[in-house]
């Protein structure tokens, strides 16, 4: 990596691992710094704008259910990076969309206008500012203390501390989603998976303590509606902060036996839930669970081309089919953007295992979210490349994905999931307790 802010990377690196930030550091949130942790300030060239709090209000017209209509319908793309193009800007393309390019003749990046979309409610950021005096790695790093609703390390020492950020960003209080997932097969042909996901997201619950947590970030259920095949099978998972001390505890309820069972192995580099082998179990969200095999390097932050405001992806215009293609999605409904991110290198630990050896993560310096990751196999060489093409819903003021993407530069294949534009649209309104993520609740559920 080159050409990183150096101020960032001394920051990185003067700090102690873990450690909370003094309150002349703290001070800057909201001041010079976004109530998040990102810089205020635009770039040097003008082409990233300044933070101004966001997209906080909804375009006329929008109505609460409706699929998010695009507030930057005309925009139009400033250039266009081919493989043919690739070296005028090889110091803003991760590695991993370098790899694309090179691999697919028709692949492309339409480039547009920065638009720094992305906010928060404002208990989210007092949280975060409140976090940032006392918040502190646990356990070696693989769970944290101090901290409840906003973002622990807005300022962050470490590549644990930016990973962190992410697991606890905001997604609302609870919601729920009704999305497909497909892995096509090289000639374009695939089979849909429609999956109906409940959310409480615990950490960031309004009015919830530290004492309350439980050591529990999330509770999730994913019900499969189709295929038939899988239809009726129901996963619940209780998602420990501190994955190490408490495993992740989850259980399956199996339409076909009529019984709730554990399980153990929905963590790490095991497969994705019916993912053609397509994804492992840590890389859903880009990245879940337990950071403990892995040593997480802070390289610093730097100006990247990544997936942002991807609207048309989300569009209730766009059918599935224009959608998937063989050998990689669409390419003229994605947009990208000029942002700073945050990047992360992992490595494997020695005396540990996983599919991939290092993974390497550009995370919004706005929001938290993961918006790329590169994954390489265990010869060194890249393997998968992922995408968060994320939307602010500005209705909750929530910046999430509305569609993942994991391609796999070695079978020639690629999983997507998150498809929502034929269905009904993400409901954040929605009502829950962690009494109603309860093992005896899926049998209810699955018996109904």
């Amino acid at each position: 990596m080159k050409k990183f802010l150096l101020s960032t990377v001394f920051a990185a690196a003067a700090g102690a691992l873990g450690a909370a930030i003094g309150e002349s550091d703290a001070r800057r949130l909201g001041g010079d710094l976004t109530p998040l942790g990102a810089e205020k300030a635009g770039s040097a060239d003008g082409l990233i704008p300044a933070w101004d709090g966001g997209l906080t209000t909804p375009p006329a017209g929008y109505k609460a259910g409706d699929h998010h209509p695009d507030p930057y319908a005309s925009d139009r793309p400033l250039y266009t990076v081919t493989a043919e193009n690739l070296g005028l800007y090889q110091d803003k393309v991760t590695a991993g969309h370098a790899a694309l390019l090179k691999a697919y003749p028709d692949y492309k990046l339409d480039v547009y206008a920065t638009h720094r979309s992305a906010s928060n409610p404002r208990r989210i950021y007092d949280a975060t500012r409140k976090n940032s005096t006392t918040a502190h790695l646990t356990d070696r790093g693989n769970g944290i203390a101090g901290s409840v609703v906003g973002i622990p390390f807005p300022i962050p020492q470490d590549g644990l501390e930016a990973i962190w950020n992410h697991l606890t960003r905001y997604r609302g209080g609870a919601a729920s989603r009704h999305i497909g997932q497909a892995a096509p097969q090289r000639n374009g042909s695939y089979t849909f998976v429609d999956f109906s996901d409940e959310f409480l997201f615990n950490y960031c619950r309004e009015g919830i303590t530290e004492a309350d947590l439980d050591n529990t970030l999330i509770y999730f259920k994913q019900t499969v509606i189709a295929p038939a095949r899988l239809a009726g099978t129901i996963l619940l998972v209780h998602e420990t902060m501190d994955q190490v001390r408490e495993p992740r505890r989850a259980w399956v309820y199996n339409a076909g036996r009529r019984r709730v069972t554990r399980a153990p192995n929905v963590a790490y580099d095991n497969p994705g839930t019916a993912a053609d082998g397509q994804r492992t179990s840590d890389q859903f969200d880009m990245f879940n669970g337990a950071p403990d095999r892995y040593r997480w390097n802070l390289l610093g932050k730097k100006e990247m081309i990544v997936p942002y405001n991807s609207y048309r992806l989300h569009s209730d215009k766009v059918r599935y089919s224009d959608i998937l293609k063989p050998g990689h999605i669409n390419q003229d409904l994605a947009r990208y953007e000029l942002h700073r991110v945050w990047v992360v290198d992992a490595t494997l630990k020695p005396g540990t295992s996983h599919l991939y050896s290092r993974r390497t993560f550009y995370i919004d310096e706005d929001s938290w979210q993961i918006l790329a990751v590169d994954q390489y196999d265990g010869r060194g060489a890249m393997w998968r490349v992922s995408e968060a093409h994320c939307i602010n819903y500005y209705d909750a003021q929530v910046f999430w994905s509305t569609l993942e993407v994991h391609t796999d530069l070695q079978n020639g294949r690629y999983l997507v999931i998150g498809l929502d534009n034929e269905g009904p649209m993400y409901d954040f309104t929605l009502k829950r307790t962690p009494a109603d993520y309860s093992p005896d609740s899926l049998r209810r559920d699955g018996i109904r």
